[in-house]
């Protein structure tokens, strides 16, 4: 009986000793976090898109070696789509990858940084915008007077509008309510539409319950992503933008406790996520566009020269607006002016 006791006993301390040890290690990493981030972002759980941002949290976790920790927050988990912005600036979300559509009153220059309506889809020429012809210097001194640092931003595709009824000429879309923030809201009431501000969670039951008639998506992903297709049915061929601009951003605060070693991480995430953004999107929207379909998505029809035309002068009128709206809007449409053709 002795030698079977002191196995036993034997055996219980070697148990409670890795207990133990499993504990102290689940405290180690728990405390090894030196910097504690909330990261909010657009989509739902489960969404293309949100995959990457979730993506993006991994990276600065594990390229910190666990000294930066990263929550993902997902659409209605906590802060609204509006209130992002705000969120980010008194630090209730330490990073942020907002919609600046939804914040052009509290700054305007995002409007013109995300593409205005009529913007090019040359990827590489929206790289050189703000690489080598001087947006991001603008865009940093912008964002820095809210508290806020701005990151490597990341390109889209085209914005296209869903809606219930199929548009034959722009003239149709006269009287229509549609879910379009920011300068594509301002672009669509100069054919006659009156844009609402809702948040992308809210869409499919607006456009289910006659709230709204139609809706832009900040891309193809996004209508398919939202099973918008079985509310809406019609796509019009012309894209609002040609591609749009997104930045990541950080409460200023937050930003500057990190260490440069830590805040080159961080910069270095971003740029793979932002590559990922572009590699995927472009993917993601042919293989959205097909599944679309396949449920029941249908084109309106092919705009004729005039309705191109129209199309083209609304996109152009917006710009001087933007202009006059503050100093950095002026100064990134400036940018464009010059580097025009």
């Amino acid at each position: 009986m002795l030698p079977i006791l002191q196995g036993m006993k034997s055996t219980i301390l070697k148990s409670t000793m890795l207990v133990g040890l499993g504990l102290a290690v689940c405290a180690t990493n728990a405390a090894s976090a030196e910097h504690n981030w909330r990261f909010g972002n657009l989509y739902g759980r489960g969404t293309a898109f949100g995959a990457l941002y979730e993506d993006l949290g991994k990276n600065i976790g594990e390229m910190s070696g666990g000294r930066i920790k990263v929550q993902v927050l997902y659409s209605g988990e906590g802060v609204g789509t509006s209130g992002m912005l705000s969120a980010a600036k008194t630090g209730l979300l330490t990073m942020v990858a907002p919609f600046q559509s939804m914040h052009a009153g509290e700054l305007p220059a995002g409007v013109v940084e995300i593409g205005l309506p009529g913007g090019t889809s040359d990827t590489s020429e929206l790289y050189s915008l703000f690489h080598d012809k001087g947006w991001s210097p603008i865009l940093k001194e912008a964002y820095g007077e809210h508290g806020l640092e701005w990151l490597e931003p990341y390109i889209q595709p085209p914005v296209y509008i869903l809606t219930k009824n199929k548009i034959n000429s722009v003239e149709d879309f006269k009287g229509l309510k549609i879910r379009a923030p920011g300068a594509y809201g301002k672009f669509l009431r100069k054919l006659g539409a009156s844009p609402v501000s809702l948040a992308w969670s809210e869409i499919y039951t607006s456009l289910a319950t006659g709230v709204i008639d139609g809706s832009i998506g900040s891309n193809m992903i996004d209508h398919r992503d939202g099973n918008h297709v079985e509310v809406a049915q019609y796509m019009y061929p012309l894209p609002l933008a040609g591609a749009q601009v997104l930045p990541i951003l950080v409460n200023q605060k937050a930003w500057n406790k990190l260490p440069d070693d830590l805040k080159k991480v961080v910069m270095e995430a971003t740029e793979i996520h932002a590559k990922s953004q572009l590699a995927m999107s472009k993917k993601w929207e042919s293989e959205a566009v097909t599944e679309m379909e396949s449920k029941g998505l249908l084109w309106s029809a092919t705009p004729n020269e005039t309705d191109k035309k129209i199309w083209a002068e609304a996109g152009e009128s917006l710009w001087g607006e933007y202009a006059a709206e503050n100093k950095y809007s002026k100064q990134l449409i400036d940018v464009l002016k010059n580097n025009k053709g």
